[in-house]
């Protein structure tokens, strides 16, 4: 039980940081230890599943499906959508430079701790990492493309995918990419108004991202590990620069309902942010916040570290090849 309550927290935490555009549920998933038990548990979610019902029923059915695990992660993740759904809202409005600069400092430790998962170095490591990179900074700008289909469930459906195939993806997030094609305000005003429409269309998207990208991500995670990991990596740093608390847009479109959708910024100091806007830069309190998100990010690892140490979990991939 106090395994399960853990999970739960954590996938709360995942919740609460896809709430916010420009991070990622991936990097919580990652800091707190339970990331590639999170893709295989996943990726066990398909036709397998029929043969371990029929062998086990329900027990093997749970087993198979590592249930202990993805119920109190799953109940984690919405509870904290469905209450943090308002508050991400109001703390964009009122503190944006403040919430930032939290996330800032999150995700730059998030990527001193992927980058310390790594076991050796090798030369062939630059190109995932590059690709990485490259893709965190191109993937923003392709979004809008999604709404030239122009059929609405459809758009839905996609965006569900794109956004929940980001989450998977320490460092890009799928809150950010609903931003850039139009859809933020539209998934989150459906959360909160339970509008079970939009709810249902982009949560069939969900599950086909789901089941489709984390049999690509286990896939390479097992064949693949080192390089992988260089390219979540890669992920990470090309998010950094969305999360720079002293930005200017400079470039914008916007989607077919009005709303505004950022496309380029222009990254300041904190001096010309104030001059800028005429308003106060809180470097000190930035600055706080930053090194808040790193010291909160390096303990939950130590801890997450430690668990893995004394043997306090295995992936759902591991328990049914033994069984």
């Amino acid at each position: 039980m106090k395994r399960q309550i853990g999970v739960f927290f954590k996938g709360a935490g995942m919740g609460a940081a896809d709430a916010v555009p420009g991070v990622s549920g991936g990097t919580i998933a990652f800091v707190t230890g339970i990331y590639e038990e999170l893709i295989h548990t996943i990726r066990q979610f398909g036709p397998s599943a029929l043969g371990a019902w029929r062998r086990g029923r329900w027990p093997g059915l749970a087993v198979h499906l590592n249930l202990s695990f993805a119920l109190p992660l799953l109940l984690g993740i919405a509870a904290s959508l469905f209450s943090v759904a308002h508050l991400a809202l109001w703390l964009m409005e009122a503190y944006p430079l403040l919430l930032d600069g939290f996330f800032f400092g999150l995700v730059a430790a998030s990527a001193l701790v992927v980058g310390g998962a790594q076991r050796g170095w090798k030369w062939i490591y630059l190109l995932p990492l590059l690709i990485g990179l490259m893709l965190a900074r191109v993937l923003p700008s392709l979004m809008p493309l999604i709404l030239v289909i122009g059929n609405d469930a459809l758009v839905l459906v996609l965006a569900g995918a794109v956004a929940i195939s980001a989450l998977l993806l320490p460092g890009v997030s799928g809150s950010f990419l609903l931003l850039t094609m139009g859809l933020y305000g539209t998934i989150m005003d459906a959360i909160r108004g339970l509008d079970w429409g939009v709810m249902s269309l982009f949560g069939l998207g969900c599950l086909l991202g789901l089941m489709l990208f984390s049999r690509l991500l286990a896939w390479l995670l097992s064949r693949y590990h080192g390089g992988t990991l260089q390219l979540l990596l890669g992920f990470i740093l090309g998010s950094l620069p969305v999360l720079w608390p002293w930005r200017e847009l400079v470039r914008y479109q916007l989607g077919p309902d009005g709303q505004l959708i950022p496309l380029t910024f222009r990254y300041l100091s904190p001096d010309d942010y104030a001059v800028l806007t005429g308003t106060s830069a809180q470097v000190p309190a930035v600055i706080a916040l930053m090194v808040g998100g790193i010291v909160l990010v390096l303990l939950l690892n130590r801890k997450a570290s430690a668990g893995r140490r004394f043997g306090s979990h295995k992936p759902a991939a591991e328990v049914t090849e033994k069984e």
